[in-house]
């Protein structure tokens, strides 16, 4: 092979690895990408219905009615209007987070309220286990609005 010849090759095993490279390098931003994207949008699902459930529970009277008051939220958040046995399971394994919201609505402002991240974190770990996915995924299911129609 001549010098000329060989210059070329070598620059073209170069550009091919750099491109190989690069397209290596995209493929893993593009993983990372959709994993932070993901955590983004669990936290804020979280944040809100978080607030949603504290500002229902915040003015119960007694921890009954405001563990229905949470759960009646969850439930219109995810628009579950009839039950099933996965949904009445869901429901009632959320329930200690509900009850831990309230308790924590009731304490002092100087008092931390730990129990609500613990009862949280063992219900998203039990969801995910039984259900083989994140609690959070039921949240991108959107609810088609039914139209009206009068005859």
């Amino acid at each position: 092979m001549n010098p000329t010849a060989s210059f070329l090759n070598d620059l073209k095993t170069t550009a091919e690895t750099a491109r190989t490279t690069e397209a290596s390098f995209r493929r893993q931003a593009a993983n990372q990408i959709a994993v932070l994207e993901q955590e983004r949008a669990f936290a804020f699902r979280l944040l809100k219905l978080k607030k949603e459930i504290s500002d229902a529970v915040a003015s119960a009277e007694s921890e009954e009615i405001a563990v229905a008051s949470a759960l009646a939220v969850l439930r219109l958040r995810l628009g579950w209007n009839a039950d099933s046995e996965a949904r009445t399971e869901a429901i009632t394994h959320f329930g200690p987070v509900a009850l831990a919201l309230f308790q924590a609505a009731k304490l002092p402002e100087d008092e931390p309220a730990t129990n609500i991240g613990e009862a949280l974190a063992i219900f998203e770990h039990w969801y995910s286990e039984s259900r083989g996915s994140p609690f959070w995924l039921l949240f991108e299911h959107q609810i088609v609005d039914t139209p009206l129609v009068d005859f």
